[in-house]
């Protein structure tokens, strides 16, 4: 089994906790008043908002060195609501990795609301968690971790696939603030 942190405990990081708690993997739930404790996880997720991830690196970047850093985050522009804050070219999971290069950095959970991951369904369908990134054994050992808990996974691709995943996930952050859609709805992938 593995061992898990997750730098956040918001609804996403209490989510993601409670899949990987489902497959019988131990879970280190980090908040910001946990600077101190050292992160113990061999995969370790950042489930905090873009905003927060700059900082997170700068203070915890050592340590992260040899581990997969797996980053949910939507680069979102909060303040207008009309596109990604990232280059068009890019997405925020290459600036991260380029930011941790001893790190594997791995796209995962930003095409899911927390609703859809505690339920494990999305509509009548298993929730479905796409996983993009270039380490094809760090892919392999969470796609393990999230199948564990129930959940379907696909391999999305390469690392430069994030950019197609930070679209989505901000077409359906759109979708559900235009309320469009529900937060505990979202996107199914029906094979």
């Amino acid at each position: 089994m593995a061992h898990i942190s997750i730098i956040g405990t918001g609804n996403m990081g209490q989510a993601i906790a409670g899949v990987f708690g489902k497959g019988g993997h131990s879970v280190q739930l980090l908040g910001q008043s946990d600077g101190s404790t050292p992160v113990t996880g061999d995969i370790v997720v950042l489930a905090v908002p873009y905003s927060a991830v700059a900082a997170i690196v700068a203070e915890r970047g050592q340590s992260l060195a040899g581990k997969t850093v797996v980053d949910i985050t939507n680069p979102v522009n909060f303040e207008t609501f009309d596109s990604l804050v990232v280059p068009a070219d890019g997405s925020a999971t290459a600036q991260i990795a380029q930011s941790l290069p001893q790190s594997n950095v791995l796209k995962a959970f930003n095409t899911t609301f927390a609703a859809t991951l505690a339920s494990g369904l999305v509509g009548p369908n298993t929730t479905t968690v796409l996983i993009a990134g270039d380490d094809a054994d760090a892919k392999s050992q969470l796609a393990d971790a999230i199948a564990a808990g129930g959940l379907t996974v696909i391999d999305a691709g390469p690392l430069a696939r994030a950019r197609e995943l930070e679209s989505l996930g901000f077409l359906q952050i759109s979708l559900a603030a235009g309320e469009k859609i529900s937060w505990t709805g979202g996107f199914g992938v029906v094979a």
